[in-house]
């Protein structure tokens, strides 16, 4: 508080009071008390900034976050899958493949999405194994996907993981089988498939069912429109894995068909614990978005309690006084 102030308000103290008569010590007191309080409160103004810093950090880190935690349900379905398929027998684990490639040997050649409501019904029974509807779950490493796959492609799938198309073959390979996976493009709060333009022919991806892991490298990419399904066939012979998503970034008026053949297995496969992880991308501006703005509030907050600075002439004017007012005005506080 400046020292302008201090003398304004004993002037108009003064002013109240009959004259001759001087102050007394419970004036003195209330108007101390005055002072601090004035002193130590925060101004609605500081409190409006704060939480506009607040509201901005929020959006900031809103895409990071909300991948990471979609990220981490996504890792435990897949730990819980992997759990139960580690309590399996061998026998069990045989039925289960054995009935996915007699539904797989069913589908006819071509494209034919439209199961009938009781073939749909057998096809959600095969390879739920945790009776969640996971099947399995994919793995891409060039762009950090480690997802589970799921029956169907409800838009609840959509939202947080991979679903697989019916009435295309069911993810295990083995010779005329197509399987047609779909994953979303471009949500706020998960990447799902984001990065699939990313990818190039010659890079691979991997699929797990049970504990068999089927390996793919990329071999076409089209841009096609969605009715368009014909790359999408059974062919006898081939054994084929394809990756759908939308296209253009925000738009969505197209399909990105990402088609892998299958290969022998590769050394390195990422294991689901390794997606526990948290990515570079998420762990910088996690951390250092919040201590920007905790630190900027702060000065705010501290600068605005500190009052007003001094002048360069309230300060000349304390140091013309006399000693013996300075002193005084020193035992005072």
């Amino acid at each position: 508080m400046s020292e302008d102030t201090h003398v304004n308000e004993e002037i108009h103290t003064n002013e109240e009071l009959p004259a001759g008569v001087k102050p007394g010590k419970k004036e003195k007191k209330s108007s101390k008390k005055a002072k601090k309080k004035k002193k130590g409160r925060v101004s609605l103004s500081t409190v409006i900034l704060v939480i506009i810093l607040l509201l901005g950090l929020a959006i900031l880190l809103y895409p990071a976050v909300s991948d990471w935690w979609n990220s981490m349900h996504a890792t435990r379905a897949i730990a819980g899958y992997a759990a139960e398929v580690e309590n399996m027998t061998k026998e069990e684990k045989e039925a289960l493949l054995e009935e996915a490639r007699a539904f797989n040997e069913s589908l006819p050649n071509g494209v034919n999405f439209d199961l009938s409501d009781e073939k749909y019904a057998e096809y959600e029974n095969i390879l739920d194994v945790t009776g969640t509807g996971i099947l399995g779950y994919v793995q891409i490493s060039e762009i950090g996907v480690n997802l589970p796959v799921y029956h169907g492609v409800d838009e609840g799938v959509l939202q947080i993981a991979v679903g697989h198309i019916p009435g295309s073959s069911f993810p295990i390979g083995g010779i005329r089988t197509h399987a047609v996976m779909s994953g979303h493009r471009g949500l706020p709060s998960a990447k799902i498939f984001s990065d699939l333009d990313k990818m190039k022919e010659g890079d691979v991806f991997t699929v797990t069912v049970l504990d068999q892991t089927v390996t793919y490298m990329v071999d076409q990419i089209r841009i096609v429109l969605p009715e368009e399904t014909d790359d999408l066939a059974i062919e006898e012979g081939k054994d084929y894995c394809t990756l759908v998503t939308c296209t253009p970034y925000g738009i969505n008026s197209h399909r990105i068909l990402m088609r892998g053949h299958r290969i022998e297995n590769l050394d390195g496969i990422v294991l689901p614990a390794e997606a526990l992880k948290i990515p570079t991308y998420i762990v910088i501006p996690a951390v250092g978005i919040p201590l920007l703005f905790v630190t900027l509030a702060g000065m705010l907050i501290h600068y605005r309690r500190r009052g007003p600075k001094r002048s360069a002439q309230e300060v000349l004017s304390e140091l013309k006084k006399p000693e013996s007012e300075n002193c005084k005005s020193k035992s005072k506080k």
